[in-house]
């Protein structure tokens, strides 16, 4: 693959097909086995990443390598320190930091600690560094996967900036939308190989996808039944002080919840209230039953679990093996005074074929792929076998076919008779898989959208405050 001034390069492709070690071995974090890399028509080896620099290449990696502690400025001066004699030249480097920042239409002053920072910002204050280095060639792995709607427009109009004054950029998502409207080049993999790579215009989503996953894309989502059983869950009065405030909803087996809403709207802390990771007031009945949840296990010992939307710190110990994070959560059946590893193996074979988790079982978890972590965390959470089932934001940073692998999962789960909430920031998936879609806005539910209402129009004029339509609650029969 080739990458050319002022071009704007996808790299795509599904979770493990090679992207990652790609764009190292492009800014010098690792070198390849064979193959060549040339920069100005010339070949080059690097021994280090500070050799790709200094020919003008970085990387941004999909989570932020900056200091949450120190300002804008010093991270982007972070081991390039401008002195005047044995002393920091703080006034020149707040000048230059100003003018980084201004030439990405960034307002984040200059001394702002990065901790207080959105995601957005730090995004730019991630590029400003790369900028500072006389960037040629700037490498972004998955730069919009923590983004919102409107931060990633902002990214996407100094992403084109960058491209006008020459710059050549390189990006992977699993944001096909993304792909298809700001890059004017694509280079596609499969299996560590390519598969495409050429100029973008004329590939729609539909043959990115096709040749990303070597097949043809079927419907993503699975057929909506619309066959519900017995009340699983009433929520009444449920307040999460702080975020979320008089929720209430009712829960039927078979049934899969949609909960959508803008980033702040109270989403995820209204179900961690629910579930015992926040303190939470209000009535919950299980099975008809009122209940009482203060803590998670209190929780998972009613069969409700919540499956995090942030895998990697709350979700998954990365640092341990598939056989150890899968078992974590119910650990007490395989321990009779000492673990039964045998007993874990086998477990983890059955998870292995079920959610078809792909990679070595001795490696690190840490080192799978983003599809595979979340197929292992939903594995775990499904080990206890919960009729109830949460799931935050469940294809977050994860392919196009492993995203229809989780499709299935999900609808599976709810034709066994589990009852299912969604919460999700993708639109689209909320309507394909929710059989009903709550939306919340401001902690409060501002309306329910159900059958031929559940659109995308509808779903947006409520988390945006326009017209009120409040759910209708049933009663358990």
């Amino acid at each position: 693959m080739a990458l050319r001034p002022g071009r704007v390069h996808a790299l795509i492709g599904e979770n493990g097909a090679g992207k990652s070690t790609t764009m190292k071995i492009m800014a010098g974090y690792q070198p390849p086995s064979s193959g060549t890399v040339h920069v100005d028509g010339r070949e080059t080896a690097f021994a280090s990443l500070g050799e790709a620099e200094a020919l003008g290449i970085s990387l941004i990696h999909q989570e932020f390598n900056l200091a949450e502690q120190l300002t804008a400025e010093q991270n982007i001066f972070l081991g390039q320190e401008l002195k005047r004699g044995l002393l920091l030249d703080k006034r020149a480097m707040r000048a230059r930091t100003r003018e980084l920042l201004d030439r990405l239409d960034c307002r984040v002053p200059a001394d702002r600690v990065v901790s207080q920072m959105s995601n957005s910002d730090k995004q730019m204050v991630e590029i400003a560094k790369a900028l500072l280095r006389d960037t040629r060639v700037l490498i972004m792995d998955e730069p919009t996967a923590v983004l919102t709607k409107s931060e990633t427009a902002v990214l996407m109009r100094q992403v084109r900036a960058l491209r006008d004054k020459g710059t050549a950029v390189l990006f992977t998502s699993h944001k096909l939308d993304e792909v298809r409207e700001i890059a004017d080049d694509l280079t596609i993999m499969r299996d560590g190989a390519v598969v495409f790579s050429g100029p973008a215009e004329g590939m729609d989503e539909r043959a990115m996808a096709t040749a990303m996953v070597g097949r043809e894309m079927s419907d993503l989502f699975p057929a909506k039944t619309g066959r519900f059983g017995d009340m699983a869950l009433e929520v009444r009065g449920l307040t999460v002080p702080g975020f979320a405030e008089d929720i209430s909803f009712t829960l039927r087996r078979g049934e899969i919840l949609g909960i959508a809403g803008l980033i702040g709207s109270g989403r995820t802390e209204t179900f961690e209230g629910l579930c015992g990771l926040r303190p939470a007031t209000g009535e919950v009945r299980i099975k008809g039953q009122p209940v009482t949840i203060r803590h998670p296990w209190e929780a998972l010992d009613l069969g409700m679990c919540y499956l995090t939307e942030d895998r990697k710190t709350r979700g998954l110990l990365l640092q341990k093996g598939m056989r150890e994070n899968l078992t974590l959560q119910a650990l007490h059946s395989f321990a009779r005074g000492l673990i039964d590893k045998g007993a874990e193996e086998t477990a983890l074979t059955r998870a292995i074929a079920e959610f078809d988790i792909r990679g070595s079982r001795a490696v690190r978890v840490g080192n799978l792929s983003g599809g595979n972590q979340q197929k292992l965390l939903f594995a775990k959470t499904m080990l206890s076998s919960p009729e109830i089932v949460i799931i935050d934001e469940p294809t977050r940073g994860i392919d196009i076919g492993t995203k229809q692998q989780m499709y299935g999962f999900i609808r599976g789960l709810a034709d066994q008779g589990r009852a299912i909430v969604v919460i999700s920031s993708e639109m689209q998936e909320v309507i394909g898989l929710a059989d009903r879609v709550l939306v919340m806005r401001q902690g409060r539910i501002a309306g329910e959208v159900q059958g031929a209402s559940l659109t995308e129009d509808a779903i947006v004029q409520l988390a945006m405050g326009v017209g009120q339509r409040a759910p209708v609650l049933e009663t358990a029969q």
